[in-house]
């Protein structure tokens, strides 16, 4: 069993003049459910090497025992450092594909090329592909094998406008998923704010804030079963 985890290489939060990058919860909680299981993982980003850490989920409200873990990791804190550049790596090489989240995958990944193609030719070959809080934002110029919207018509989450309201961000990114994914004729789908909710539509499977982040890993991990 062999797992892709694609992280986002932006560390810019718009024109604020404050840093973004990935969320340390999104990455750690999936990454150990996945190690613990015997999953063999490879961590790619669009700019290889160490990405951009969100830096306010390192503040202790956002602890959880992932987190803890990998604070407390050569391991994986060197196996982070080291991100394969995304344009490197293969579908043919993986069982399925996780995009951890961070407000930095809308600016870069979703308007990558290569993570577009590659997300398609994950899903054309029948793999499960999974993405958690702002990283399921990489779907909206992903297509379908017919050329439409991939999540058009597909049950799928991810951060709601409440949460960005929430975090004071709603006039600062680039696009808010929930709009976009109505607007592209998904189903879009949310629970509680800040509470864990996971959508499993076939082998598309998504999460809709941090906490969601274990619940994201366990469906990757039954399909791959």
């Amino acid at each position: 069993m062999k797992i892709l985890m694609v992280l986002t290489s932006h560390d810019a939060l718009g024109d604020t003049g404050h840093k973004t990058g990935f969320w340390l919860e999104e990455f750690a909680a999936p990454y150990y459910a996945f190690r613990d299981a015997g999953a063999e993982l490879v961590l790619a980003s669009p700019e290889g090497g160490q990405p951009p850490l969100d830096p306010n989920s390192e503040l202790p409200d956002f602890q959880t025992p992932a987190t803890e873990r990998f604070r407390e990791d050569a391991q994986a804190q060197h196996a982070l450092a080291g991100t394969v550049r995304l344009d490197e790596v293969n579908e043919a090489d993986f069982d399925a594909v996780f995009y951890p989240g961070g407000h930095g995958p809308l600016w870069d990944l979703a308007e990558s090329r290569t993570s577009i193609e590659l997300i398609e030719a994950f899903e054309r070959a029948g793999k499960p592909i999974s993405f958690v809080c702002h990283a399921p934002g990489v779907l909206r110029h992903v297509k379908a094998a017919d050329g439409a919207p991939l999540i058009r018509d597909r049950r799928v989450t991810g951060f709601t406008n409440g949460e960005e309201a929430g975090v004071g961000l709603t006039e600062v990114v680039p696009f808010l998923i929930e709009d976009e994914f109505q607007r592209l004729g998904a189903r879009y789908e949310k629970g509680e704010d800040w509470q864990s909710y996971c959508v499993e539509d076939g082998r598309l499977i998504t999460g809709q804030n941090p906490a969601s982040s274990e619940a994201v890993a366990r469906a990757l991990l039954k399909r791959l079963a």
